[in-house]
């Protein structure tokens, strides 16, 4: 019989308490449970900590038992899976060096130095090979606590830089090592239990990555991987992402000729075609419509500002070495910026006269252009560049009225996601990391009278959401609306920021009931986030099948031979008037071909004219998806459009 005091009393997810032996590992204690469970276990969640299911539990605890269900659990399987491509990289590149491998939302990287030995797509298939038969030989993962001296003098020894560069930040007693076959890493972990339980792996991408993000550093080779437990959730995997590739933003965006890209313009600096302009200006008419609802009142800002505009902010301090650099002016004493943010602006058109308690809530909108400096490796499409517009708004408020207007901004982000078919989304409540304040501007009061404000406006709207730490922006924390693209892979759009800050820095000021000075809380809201971001999403969501009433040409008028472009023109002309976009199809091409054309570019309508249309004042209705419709008078049409298009 076991001692008392060498039982310890484990807490399971469902409540129910068991006791086991002290030193009992995640895994004993999946075995207990069963065969089954065991088998699946990946790592163990021991108050909250994510840990090797292969290490000691010496207390009473909870513990949750993780497997390729639970996210911690994949993350966990896909970082020793970074370790294990480490390990086949070394056993075919002698001489190769390891910056960092971490997991990411579906997959890893890892960072390397090949030591200028050539790597490209043709070399995929061996390395997964040496992965899949590293792995059959069932390696453990192996955890050893060492001391900082021993661990520098093994990579002084092993040659490899970057791991030393990493150790300088670590305090002894804080350092570990992994190991799984022939391969020893420095790692916090944890790692899967062995090796066997990957069973599928699919080196996805090789691309540059400067060492430690900074351009000044060497640019190491970023090789991108994905593994599976089984080789057909890795085929289906696969299978998703061709599907996505045909939805993809990049593809669509200059099949549907939406927007471009010019070097000579510049790296992220998008140009909207025609087509692009009206999808944009669709959207923007669409939210301004909503915002005028709400009491929104519309301002426009310069797109460049005094460098002690953000000075006074806190945005150069915080942003100003990684940002544009500063605009010269024949005036020596003149320095600007291009605009980061909206914020600072509006706070000085608020500054412009005397407010009241009454004045408020004041609510300023603006669809601003902002610039931020980003590396041209992290430029994407449409989802990350240098020059984008925020649907920007500012709320300045009394106190008493915070959590009222963050619930109103809930339900206009909720009103634009739900009228866009975005419904795969989460909320994130950022807050700030306790551990490191240093990140950030004002009082540990403010920072907890906003943050209280978000949880509790978050809890009364019933918005299911999840808490982030070190989310948060430099001068308050917010709600971010997460939505899930094609690919599965998450994007911050709306968001939602409860400021103190800022009224303090611009020493903004209205009157009280009591004849007193107060400071206004400001509330950052922006439902579409980036509006080039937001666009990719939604074309990629889409297909760039869009709404009829976002469609940038909403109907193809095709007559089937020159004898009927007259009257397919003051068709035209009618359809204008009634406020339907779309073009006339006047190419010399057979009438099958013109109805493919009009598919392909995703027109909603396609209307065919000849000599009973012509006659009878009627149309030959094609809906895409749906096909022929019939033929009807061109009232009827307009009247069943004008039904559909309405918002």
């Amino acid at each position: 019989m076991i001692a008392q005091d060498e039982q310890i009393r484990v807490t399971l997810p469902d409540g129910s308490v068991r006791e086991y032996p002290k030193g009992s590992t995640g895994l004993d204690i999946a075995t207990k449970i069963s065969e089954g469970l065991a088998r699946n276990v990946l790592a163990a969640k021991v108050n909250g900590v994510v840990q090797d299911a292969t290490r000691p539990i010496d207390e009473d605890a909870s513990v949750q038992l993780l497997t390729w269900n639970d996210p911690e659990g994949k993350a966990t399987f896909w970082h020793s899976s970074a370790h294990l491509l480490a390990e086949a990289l070394e056993a075919l590149y002698p001489g190769v060096k390891f910056g960092i491998g971490p997991a990411i939302e579906t997959g890893f990287y890892y960072d390397v130095d090949l030591g200028g030995q050539p790597f490209s797509q043709e070399d995929f298939k061996k390395v997964e090979d040496k992965m899949l038969e590293l792995a059959r030989q069932k390696q453990h993962y192996i955890r050893k606590p060492t001391s900082k001296a021993d661990a520098v003098a093994y990579f002084e020894e092993k040659g490899d830089p970057y791991k030393l560069d990493l150790l300088e930040g670590l305090a002894d007693g804080t350092i570990t090592f992994y190991s799984q076959g022939n391969f020893t890493d420095l790692c916090r972990g944890p790692h899967i239990p062995n090796t066997s339980f990957i069973k599928a792996a699919k080196l996805m991408n090789v691309a540059g990555a400067y060492w430690r993000g900074n351009e000044k550093n060497k640019q190491l080779t970023r090789i991108y991987a994905v593994t599976y437990p089984k080789q057909k959730e890795l085929d289906d995997y696969l299978y998703l992402l061709e599907e996505a590739k045909k939805r993809d933003h990049r593809k669509l965006g200059k099949e549907l000729e939406l927007f471009a890209f010019s070097e000579k313009v510049g790296a992220g600096l998008p140009l909207w075609l025609p087509k692009g302009t009206v999808l944009r200006e669709r959207l923007e008419n669409f939210l301004r419509k909503a915002q005028v609802r709400a009491g929104y009142s519309p301002v426009v800002t310069p797109h460049i500002g005094s460098k002690q505009l953000y000075v006074t902010s806190g945005h150069w301090e915080k942003y100003g070495e990684d940002s544009f650099q500063p605009i010269k002016t024949p005036d020596p004493n003149e320095e600007f910026l291009l605009k980061p943010m909206n914020c600072p602006h509006h706070c000085e058109i608020y500054k412009t006269k005397p407010r009241s308690y009454r004045d408020l809530p004041l609510r300023l909108a603006e669809f601003g252009t902002v610039y931020r400096y980003e590396q041209s490796g992290e430029l994407h499409g449409l989802t990350r560049v240098r020059g984008f517009t925020q649907d920007d708004a500012h709320i300045f408020c009394r106190p008493d009225q915070v959590k009222e207007e963050f619930m109103k901004v809930i339900d206009l982000v909720l009103y634009v996601f739900n009228t866009l078919g975005f419904s795969d989304y989460s909320a994130q409540i950022s807050l700030r990391d306790p551990e490191n304040k240093t990140k950030y501007i004002g009082s540990d009061d403010l920072w907890e009278k906003a943050e209280s404000a978000i949880i509790e406006a978050a809890a009364e709207k019933g918005l299911p959401t999840v808490t982030e730490l070190g989310e948060a922006a430099f001068y308050g924390p917010k709600l971010d609306f997460m939505v899930r693209d094609a690919l599965g892979r998450k994007w911050q759009l709306g968001t939602i920021q409860v400021d103190y800050n800022l009224p303090n820095r611009f020493e903004l000021e209205y009157i009280g009931a009591d004849n007193q000075k107060h400071r206004p809380v400001m509330i950052h809201r922006a439902p579409f986030g980036s509006m080039e971001r937001f666009i990719a999403i939604l074309i990629e969501n889409s297909g760039g099948n869009f709404p009829l009433w976002l469609s940038p040409e909403q109907i193809a008028i095709l007559p089937i031979s020159e004898k009927y472009e007259d009257y397919a023109n003051e068709l035209f002309f009618t359809l204008q008037e009634n406020d339907i976009r779309g073009f006339v199809d006047l190419r010399d091409e057979k009438i099958g071909r013109k109805i493919r054309d009009a598919e392909v570019n995703k027109v909603p309508y396609m209307l065919i004219v000849g000599e009973k249309e012509a006659a009878e004042s009627a149309v030959s209705v094609r809906r895409k998806g749906q096909g022929d419709l019939g033929s009807m008078p061109v009232a009827e049409f307009i009247k069943t459009f004008q039904a559909e298009v309405k918002v």
